[in-house]
């Protein structure tokens, strides 16, 4: 075998495996619409909080 097959074997085989190392996106991210009532999407944190009021 040529070393041009062998390398594109080994990428072509490793390609996936890089890919899912980034992340599917197949996990839960909370949102903005996911928060109850009198909460608001906190960016910095990911999470709901309580609504501050002035």
């Amino acid at each position: 075998m040529t070393f041009k097959t062998i390398l594109s074997a080994a990428v072509l085989t490793l390609a996936p495996t890089l890919a899912l190392a980034n992340g599917c996106g197949w996990e839960k991210r909370m949102n903005a619409s996911q928060c109850a009532d009198g909460k608001v999407f906190d960016s910095a944190s990911g999470t709901c909080v309580d609504q501050a009021t002035s």
